[in-house]
Formats: structure tokens, C-alpha cells, sequence
């Protein structure tokens, strides 16, 4: 499964080399889980515990092209939400979602990052829980760091960690999902009854390849420092838009859409999971690795995804950019849908479908599960637009 205008930019889709690092750790109490869990740090027996990092990626760089080019510090303040969103809804994906606690680290380098900027993100870190508290789902702030990395770091990184305890009678575990099952997702644009603005979908993966697809010469040539120099020129900012220029097909500026912050879907999967938790086989959260990020869950399973969401704009405006074949999309980004539910019933598919749409978020049924035979592996089938991809 190789992405290559992405490998090209020094980014790997499906971080095969990092699980072969991994594969011999323990898989903790839940093997075959969304995220790992461990016993429980209160020693409860009864319970578990999830501590989760994770981060708004390059993203940050540009937020940061954005308040160089708008002089505007309120572009850093959306990476908060990234950053927080990208550990909470992993954290759901397994059941894990009442009363967490949270730390951010943010490494930035201070000749380009200053002390506003660090004051905006944190003021998002504030809003976001706030929102979250009126929604019914409780974060509690546990401060952080902020460390001066200039040598190392050319303009801004932002990371969360999380933790969260579950009860282990309520986990969702994604090695359970089966042959049968059915997919449904839930749109990652649009916008939500709880977000203020329209959504591109963007989230926070793919960013790299995002900008270089997207942006144009500009910005290679009036801002070195927000990118690699591993980078190949003709891989650097290929595009044809400003990040002042329209999206087409929406009222939002390029950079306004890639900067959407990422959505949270927690108030769909608490409700989800109140209704329909017993006939709930898994959760995957389609990020790194895009929409074949269900391969790795699960055991001689086909995952056969035959309707998905039309291409949302900015997405639309990306594959259009010519320089990424359709396969590869469905590897680096999520191409409108980010959370996917598993269950055992049209039932079920149904009742999920109708609580999205009470956050007016759309949800449909994406696909199925197949059992293939023993010792086959899984596989992702992807049939979109009369064209079919295998990831295997």
C-alpha cells in the first residue's frame, strides 16, 4: 500500500515501518482495539485505561502561512481543536469517552511563533472544552508545555495527550468486527449542529500532501520555513490556488478550508452507544490511512466499501489538481467520511443514521463485511464511480 505523492514529501500513509516497531509490544487488554488499553491506573478491576497522544500535524504550517499572509493570530486557534478532536474521537472509537484529562505540548520555534500565537491556541484548548461541557461530554485541563525548539522545529507543532477510564463491560473492541457486519459513515463536511461555521472535511491528516497539491509556487518561493528541504522542488507547492482564493463549489477561501477544524463526533457516539452499544462490533476513525484504515482491525476480513460520499469540494479540488491518482486518495485522506460504525442489523444502520442527523451531520450505510477464508488476511475493496481499488 504505497502512496507515492505522498511518500514523495517525506510522509507515510500507512506507517508500515512504524508498526513493525511496535509489533512485538503488548497489545494490552483489549488486543485488536481502536486504541490500547491497559489496566486500569486506579486498580479497579472492573475498569481499564486509555492514555492517548496525538496531534494537529502540518496542519500548524498553514495556520501559520495564514497569519503571515492575514497578519490574523485567530488561524492558530483552530489547531487546538485539531489536536484535542484527533485524540477524543480515537478515544470513542473504543468506548473511552467520559471524563478525560488533558496536557498539551507545544513545540514551536520562537523567531516566527510568538507569544500571541501561543495564546490563541490556548484559548482554544479553553473554548473547545467548553463546547464540549455544553454537549454533555466533561475534559479536564491539566496544563501542559510549551518548549522553545527552534533548531529542530521551523514554525509549530501541536499535540494533546489524553487519558480516559472505561469500564471494561463497556469497551467497544474492533477485533470483533465480523463477516456481515455493516458500515455505516458519518460525513466529515458539511456543518454540524454544534460547529459555527461550514466544514470542509480537511480534519487532520493528509495536511502535507494537501498543501503541496493545493498551494501554489507562491509559497515555496516566499516561505522556505514552511517546509522540509528534503523536499524535492517539483514536489513543493504544485498547485494553482492562494490560500485567499475561493474553494469552488464554496463560500470559504482555500486556506479557510483547509483550516476547518477537525469535527468531533463524540455527541453522535455517546448517543450511538446509549441506543445500540450491544449491536456496535467496532468503531474505526478513518485518519491515518485514510479509508483503509479498517485493514488493520479484525481477522480474514473483506471490507467492501461500494457507497461512498460524493468527493466534497476541497477533496474534489485536491484529486483535480492531477498530480494524485484516485487510489491513493482513499489512502491519504478520508474523502467525507472520518467515523465508521459496524453493527449486526439494517436496524441498527438505520437508528445510527437517524441520531447523526439530529447533529445535522449525513450518515449513510458505506458498505459490508465479508469473511474471507482463514489465514487470508484483510483486504479493503473500494468501488467508487464505476472504478474499483484493492488495498491488501
Amino acid at each position: 500500500m504505497s502512496a507515492e505523492s505522498y511518500l514523495s514529501r517525506g510522509v507515510s500513509p500507512t506507517k508500515d515501518e512504524v508498526k513493525a516497531a511496535v509489533k512485538n509490544q503488548d497489545k494490552g487488554v483489549f488486543p485488536g482495539a481502536f486504541a490500547k488499553l491497559i489496566p486500569d491506573i486506579a486498580g479497579d478491576p472492573e475498569y481499564c485505561t486509555a492514555i492517548h497522544a496525538d496531534g494537529a500535524g502540518t496542519k500548524s504550517s498553514v495556520a501559520y502561512l495564514m497569519y503571515k499572509e492575514t497578519g490574523n493570530y485567530d488561524w492558530f486557534k483552530g489547531l487546538a481543536q485539531d489536536s484535542l478532536v484527533m485524540n477524543t474521537d480515537d478515544l470513542a472509537c473504543v468506548g473511552a469517552y467520559k471524563n478525560m484529562s488533558l496536557s498539551n505540548t507545544i513545540g514551536r520555534n520562537a523567531h516566527r511563533v510568538d507569544g500571541k500565537a501561543i495564546a490563541k491556541i490556548i484559548e482554544g484548548y479553553d473554548e473547545m472544552i467548553a463546547k464540549l461541557s455544553d454537549l454533555g461530554i466533561n475534559i479536564t485541563m491539566c496544563g501542559g508545555e510549551t518548549a522553545d525548539v527552534g533548531d529542530l522545529v521551523r514554525t509549530l507543532i501541536v499535540d494533546s495527550t489524553i487519558v480516559a477510564r472505561s469500564k471494561r463491560e463497556d469497551i467497544i473492541n474492533a477485533a470483533n468486527i465480523q463477516g456481515g457486519d455493516i458500515i455505516v459513515g458519518l460525513a466529515s463536511f458539511g456543518q454540524a449542529s454544534y460547529e459555527d461555521s461550514y466544514n470542509s472535511g480537511m480534519s487532520s491528516n493528509g495536511l502535507t500532501a494537501a498543501r503541496h497539491l493545493l498551494l501554489s509556487k507562491y509559497y515555496y518561493e516566499n516561505y522556505k520555513e514552511s517546509f522540509s528541504e528534503t523536499i524535492a522542488e517539483d514536489k513543493a507547492y504544485c498547485g494553482k490556488y492562494r490560500l485567499t482564493d475561493n474553494l469552488p463549489g464554496t463560500d470559504v477561501s482555500v486556506g479557510e478550508a483547509i483550516l476547518a477544524p477537525t469535527r468531533t463526533f463524540l455527541p453522535v457516539i455517546r448517543d450511538v452507544l446509549d441506543s445500540y452499544r450491544a449491536n456496535i462490533n467496532g468503531i474505526i476513525h478513518c485518519t491515518g490511512g485514510g479509508q483503509g484504515k479498517c485493514r488493520d482491525f479484525g481477522k480474514d476480513l473483506r471490507y467492501v466499501k461500494d457507497n461512498l460520499f460524493e468527493f466534497p469540494p476541497l477533496f474534489k479540488a485536491i484529486y483535480e489538481s492531477g498530480d494524485i491518482p484516485m487510489k491513493e486518495m482513499f489512502q491519504v485522506f478520508n474523502c467525507g467520511h472520518r467515523i465508521e460504525f459496524y453493527c449486526n442489523s439494517q436496524e441498527t444502520a438505520e437508528g445510527i443514521i437517524a441520531i447523526a442527523g439530529k447533529y445535522n451531520i449525513e450518515a449513510r450505510v458505506v458498505g459490508h463485511v465479508e469473511s474471507r477464508p482463514e489465514g487470508s488476511g484483510n483486504e479493503v475493496v473500494i468501488r467508487y464511480q464505476g472504478d474499483e481499488y484493492i488495498y491488501s
